[in-house]
């Protein structure tokens, strides 16, 4: 069995819930990646993900210098073990319609787990693998 915390992410971008949306931007493009864990009192309060900003910021007409990640971040956050296997993080993900998994040890915060981490686990000649394997091109 192959669990979450062989593979997963522990290169971690975390930004607190008074960020703004232009704060969030500008970390997600400095850093090359699509989300940003918003954290409180130490666990996940939430992720923001760039097509959060896009779709419940700017389309809604927020001012994103003023907007605080608090007020459009995905709260329902669904968080997976380290020790869980890499089939029940999948199968979550597909049940939930979500795309990456805070991985949470004894209520901290310790890594994150993508639907590209799992391909190139589970599937490394996938398609999705060998894109999710490759350097940003932007």
């Amino acid at each position: 069995m192959t669990t979450v915390g062989e593979f997963m992410t522990t290169r971690l971008v975390t930004m607190d819930g008074n960020d703004t949306l232009v704060a969030a931007a500008q970390v997600m493009r400095d850093s090359a990646i699509g989300d940003v864990v918003v954290t409180a009192d130490g666990g996940v309060a939430g992720i923001i993900t760039d097509r959060d900003i896009t779709v419940r910021g700017v389309a809604e007409q927020r001012d994103p210098a003023n907007t605080r990640l608090n007020q459009v971040v995905s709260r329902d956050v669904i968080t997976v073990s380290p020790y869980d296997d890499a089939v029940s993080a999948a199968d979550l993900m597909r049940t939930y319609a979500v795309r990456r998994l805070p991985v949470v040890d004894d209520g901290r915060l310790v890594g994150l787990v993508s639907m590209g981490d799992l391909a190139v686990e589970r599937e490394p000649q996938s398609v999705l693998a060998d894109i999710s394997a490759d350097d940003p091109n932007n």
